[in-house]
């Protein structure tokens, strides 16, 4: 019979060749941790992330922004899902993670903890929250555990389809009247750093990074992440015909990329600690949904104890 040693080191060797780990594979307990802390994270912000947009479903302009949002916030749900499912591979149960959220145990994305105060921030988080998004998981569709790699295919190419609407909605918005791109430049202005916030603290003060970026779960660092989005960001911000309100925003022609200001470290972390702008109300709507619905998952448990096998 193998022993740890052996394990550990056909466990090295899948990692070094850039291949995948699967479920009943060993793996370390610390890579299992890592992972469960990491989907759960990304499962919850697609779950909390529907709050934010959702708030706009029933004001929105015209029929056709409704059903565009709705179908957009469906697609969120779904992600959730997803994740749920991949990170139940690893021996924990879906019930005990969102147990873990609602008690402040495991955390989400820092951007959806800021209001959505005009119509015009559907359009900008699926421009730049989405785009940020798209930047942080492209990669991880090639990351080491099989079922996160695999969920992450679907969820990023629905991701660029959301980045999409976004970027038309603000067009469409920038063709309009002065109070309409003010509104656009408004929004942007708000969301600009919080944008930048989503990959993490910069990589010196990541203390998750380096062990994920070497066990294959991360290919990239925040900090590579961050540069990636600005650089693809400030050419489509020039077509908008939007500012990004950053003053030390330059191309640097011998870097052949973008200088860029930082963002406020000590407001993301304050945000991560549980004191942004809308920590408290998120987590207390999400709470009221899980405890709304408790009926729900009693019939359903009820429904399929009544179907199984020699019941009765």
């Amino acid at each position: 019979m193998p022993g740890q040693a052996d394990h550990q080191a056909h466990f090295d060797e899948v990692i070094a060749r850039h291949d995948r780990i699967e479920p009943r594979d060993w793996m370390p307990d610390a890579y299992r941790r890592t992972l469960v802390r990491q989907i759960a994270q990304h499962a919850h912000s697609e779950i909390i992330g529907m709050q934010p947009e959702g708030n706009w479903i029933s004001r929105a302009p015209s029929l056709r922004r409704k059903a565009i949002l709705l179908a957009k916030v469906q697609d969120e749900a779904g992600h959730g899902l997803y994740l749920y499912s991949a990170a139940e591979t690893l021996g924990v149960s879906r019930d005990d993670l969102v147990a873990m959220l609602l008690s402040g145990k495991q955390k989400y994305s820092s951007i959806f903890n800021y209001p959505t105060l005009s119509y015009a921030d559907v359009g900008t988080i699926g421009w730049l929250v989405d785009g940020a998004a798209i930047c942080n998981q492209v990669p991880l569709c090639r990351t080491s555990y099989g079922p996160y790699g695999r969920a992450m295919i679907r969820i990023c190419k629905e991701e660029s389809f959301h980045q999409r609407q976004g970027y038309e909605l603000l067009m469409t918005m920038m063709r309009g009247t002065p109070e309409q791109r003010d509104m656009v430049q408004e929004s942007v202005n708000r969301f600009w750093w919080p944008s930048l916030m989503m990959f993490g603290p910069p990589d010196e003060s990541s203390p998750n990074t380096e062990r994920s970026m070497a066990w294959g779960i991360k290919r990239n660092s925040n900090d590579d992440l961050r540069q990636k989005f600005v650089d693809m960001t400030v050419p489509q911000a020039q077509a908008l015909g939007v500012s990004l309100p950053d003053p030390s925003l330059t191309w640097n022609a011998d870097r052949g990329q973008h200088d860029f200001g930082q963002p406020d470290w000590d407001e993301l972390f304050a945000v991560i600690r549980g004191d942004g702008p809308c920590n408290t109300q998120r987590l207390a709507h999400r709470r009221r949904a899980h405890e709304d619905g408790a009926w729900v998952r009693e019939a359903a448990s009820a429904f399929a104890a009544q179907e199984e096998p020699g019941h009765g």
